[in-house]
């Protein structure tokens, strides 16, 4: 094929492509690299399939899609001109389609045009638009399917059953000249329609209801329906062919008749340029980042305490796998948040490796060995591992509460929340926030207008959850965004922007100063409590949480001795000596003396009395308070009796025994057969290691650029042992075949030509059978052919490949260059 002639299908368009241009093709469409294609014929066809194609189309700007939306209502081909023509209209609409919009227009069709071409959804010169035949099938209009420009069908195409007496009734109605040629009449009615003079006047003599049926029917849907005894407007549009019958009931407005009363304009209102993201408010850059930073902080103390919630052991998991909507309500009154708050916590936790399940017969949720590895970090890099954790995600917390296809509950940490489309989504929005000055809140609207706008077929259709997933995927990002300190106040922080643009390094080298310097001391005060003025050093924000119950939080955070506090620290192993030193230690105010006496009231009383397994036992040395627990009512559910003066026996189990005395006002610990006190200690429950949930992917992954050069070499391979002239031996000769087969020869003959060919070093074309039984043809270049196998150059497969003589079918020789 010569270089200035034009390609007669997409295959030859294709393979007229330069490589780069092959490569962006597959990196636009990764669907088609799997598996490689044999060569561009193949290639082409899989690009055709419908499937593809869909794909293709979902991924079109809105202009992109307005412009094959517009090749779909075109003739087929189509010149750049008539396709401008559809977009901009031509020009005599009494200035409804004003002069910038057209400029706009112009400047951008021919780089929607490269998008297109780029995805090999239309191919062909300027002055011969193609749109790939299933694209235009998707695209243009029928009664099922009315076109997304409202169009209708051409006048051919309408009047195609119809009978030549009603032709001739409609040209008589319309002042045009009778014909008998059917067709002849259709192309006199299709002139009438597209002249601007003549259907002007046609339509001067029409009645005003008339006019007003049109008006209806102008910009879509096309199609109508109407009575046997039509009124006398419609009568009058369906006698000069203005409303062309579909069946018995149904009539529609031909295309080119629509055409004329738009203006010559496929879309009503074309969007060449995206819209614009308005910024709702402005604000200092610097408070953006402290805001962010702060709420960063938040959520790191959040989901170290979700960590810690669950540290002994959380939730069980429920039979369908997730969460129950009770354990979702109890952790979020722990959190103290709401119930879809807690949820993203949960799954953000989850996302990110941190919680998973135990694995056990009696299955719970509980913290994972890599987030005591994640509290070892530093705040910034804790943070960094949470949101890019969150960018990646495709589990979609915000689904958490409503309903899938089937109406069942969509629960937290259940199997039905990956939306393949939330990471694009994400990256997409904060993108956006990115474009804006920083410091600048976009308006959330605007943003979801440019986010339409972009992909408008995945933006505009409804789904099982309500309305379009994209826009609520971008309303939770938008909510998700500011809880994490992505955002502060509303615009997007400098540290979210180093994560974004130049990696995890960056954003925690800028994030890190504006985080509070964890503290090493509380202050202790008269009434039990203790203040913590800022975040607090892990050792000891661990052993305070275990001495003290947190009363409230905030820029300080409370806590409260109480006696079960403390009993909790003794139960760990820890001496009231210990507990001492501790808070002396570590309060900048003197140990109030109430809180020294409570510790030594509790140490006082904790340990004296023992609980055992008889099915459990108490012992104490002092008779006097076993006589005051066998005389409490309290104690008759536990069914005690004295063994011994220092011993009482229950039918209650241990556990269950030290909780009920513990209720009673006691203190008492539990003790090993040995008769050693047993020490409880908090957080010993982990889960075996475990990897974070695999995202699910939206489609195929973008190829680097390493598998597309080695893609685009197979094909150009496979392309020349598909297209590659080769000598055909005379009609009638031995093993002589048709044109396009496998060659057929004896295996002689075979041997004497890649012997022939490894001496000369050329290159022949054989036919090759596989183990598999399948047949294909290559073209190879003989290097060695012993012990009953040829090993040569591969030009298909791009390598140095050995194939056994006995699978060849036969062997041919290339044309000489300019022959064949």
């Amino acid at each position: 094929m010569g270089t200035t002639t034009p390609p007669r299908t997409l295959a030859e368009a294709l393979r007229a492509r330069g490589d780069e241009s092959l490569a962006g093709l597959l990196r636009a469409r990764p669907d088609l690299l799997n598996p490689v294609p044999n060569d561009i014929t193949q290639l082409a066809t899989r690009a055709g399939t419908r499937a593809s194609v869909v794909r293709a189309l979902e991924h079109l700007d809105r202009f992109a899609l307005q412009t094959a939306e517009a090749l779909a209502v075109a003739p087929d081909p189509a010149p750049y001109d008539t396709l401008l023509s559809l977009l901009t209209g031509d020009g005599l609409d009494d200035g409804e389609q004003r002069d910038d919009v057209g400029a706009a227009i112009t400047a951008a069709l021919p780089g929607a045009l490269a998008t297109l071409r780029e995805q090999a959804l239309v191919w062909g010169e300027d002055d011969r638009l193609r749109l790939v035949r299933t694209a235009r099938e998707l695209l243009a209009p029928s009664p099922q399917h009315p076109s997304p420009t409202g169009l209708g069908p051409t006048v051919a195409e309408a009047t195609a059953g119809m009978s030549p007496g009603r032709l001739q009734e409609i040209l008589a109605a319309t002042g045009l000249p009778a014909t008998h040629d059917p067709v002849s009449a259709v192309a006199a009615l299709s002139a009438l329609f597209t002249d601007r003079t003549r259907m002007a006047e046609l339509l001067d003599t029409a009645p005003v209801e008339a006019l007003s049926v049109l008006d209806r029917l102008v910009w879509g849907p096309p199609y109508g329906e109407v009575t046997p005894n039509p009124t006398p407007p419609v009568k009058w549009l369906r006698d000069r062919g203005l409303l062309l019958p579909v069946s018995t009931r149904t009539v529609v407005l031909p295309r080119e008749a629509a055409l004329h009363l738009r203006a010559g304009r496929a879309h009503r209102v074309p969007e060449p340029v995206p819209p614009v993201v308005a910024a709702a408010a402005e604000r200092d850059p610097q408070a953006v980042d402290r805001a962010a930073a702060g709420q960063a902080f938040t959520a790191l103390s959040t989901i170290e305490e979700l960590l810690k919630l669950w540290d002994g052991g959380g939730p069980t998991i429920l039979r369908a796998g997730g969460l129950s909507v009770r354990e979702l309500k109890r952790a979020a009154t722990a959190l103290d948040v709401s119930e879809p708050i807690a949820a993203f916590w949960i799954e953000l936790a989850y996302g990110a490796g941190l919680l998973a399940s135990d694995g056990e017969s009696d299955e719970r949720y509980a913290p994972t060995p890599a987030s005591d590895e994640w509290l070892d970090l530093a705040a910034e890099d804790r943070w960094t591992h949470l949101a890019t954790a969150w960018l990646a995600a495709t589990r979609t917390a915000g689904l958490v509460g409503g309903q899938d296809a089937k109406g069942r509950a969509l629960s937290a940490l259940g199997p039905e929340l990956d939306r393949s489309a939330a990471p694009d989504v994400r990256r997409r929005v904060l993108a956006l926030f990115a474009e804006l000055p920083p410091g600048t809140a976009p308006e959330a609207e605007t943003l979801l207008r440019r986010l339409r706008w972009e992909r408008p077929l995945r933006g505009s259709a409804p789904t099982a959850e309500g309305s379009d997933l994209r826009s609520r995927l971008a309303l939770w990002t938008l909510n998700e965004a500011e809880l994490l300190g992505i955002t502060g106040r509303g615009a997007l922080s400098a540290q979210a922007r180093a994560l974004l643009d130049e990696g995890e390094e960056t954003a925690a080298a800028l994030l890190s100063p504006l985080l509070p310097e964890p503290l090493d001391h509380v202050l202790l005060q008269a009434d039990l409590t203790a203040v913590a003025p800022g975040p607090l050093e892990r050792p000891l924000a661990d052993m305070l949480s275990v001495l003290a119950d947190v009363e409230s939080k905030g820029g300080a955070t409370v806590y409260r001795f109480t006696p079960g506090s403390v009993r909790r620290a003794l139960d760990a192993g820890q001496a009231a000596a210990d507990l001492h030193a501790f808070l002396t230690a570590h309060s900048r105010t003197p140990v109030p003396q109430p809180l020294s006496y409570l510790i030594d009231d509790v140490a006082r009383r904790h340990g004296h009395l023992r609980i055992g397994a008889a099915a459990a036992y108490v012992r104490c040395d002092d008779e006097a308070v076993l006589n005051e627990i066998l005389a409490d009512r309290r104690s008759m559910g536990l069914r005690l009796r004295r063994l011994a003066p220092t011993v009482l026996a229950s039918q209650a189990d241990p556990g269950s025994l030290l909780e009920a005395l513990r209720d009673m006002g006691y203190a008492p610990a539990a003790e090993s057969a040995e008769g050693d006190v047993l020490i409880t200690r908090a957080g010993a429950r982990r889960t075996p290691p475990r990897t974070p949930p695999v995202p699910v992917p939206e489609g195929p992954p973008v190829p680097d650029d390493t598998l597309l050069g080695a893609a685009v070499r197979a094909i150009r391979a496979g392309d020349t042992a598909a297209t590659v002239a080769r000598k055909e031996p005379q009609e009638g000769a031995p093993g002589s075949t048709p044109s396009g087969t496998l060659p057929r020869t004896t295996p002689a003959e075979t041997l004497a030509t890649v012997q022939a060919a490894a001496m000369t070093g050329s290159t022949v074309w054989i036919g090759y059978v596989n183990a598999d039984g399948a047949a294909s043809q290559r073209v190879i270049a003989p290097v060695r052919v012993e012990g009953g196998f040829v090993t040569a150059y591969d030009h298909t497969a791009d390598e140095v490949r050995t194939y056994p003589l006995h699978r060849i079918t036969g062997v041919a020789e290339l044309a000489e260059e300019g022959k064949g």
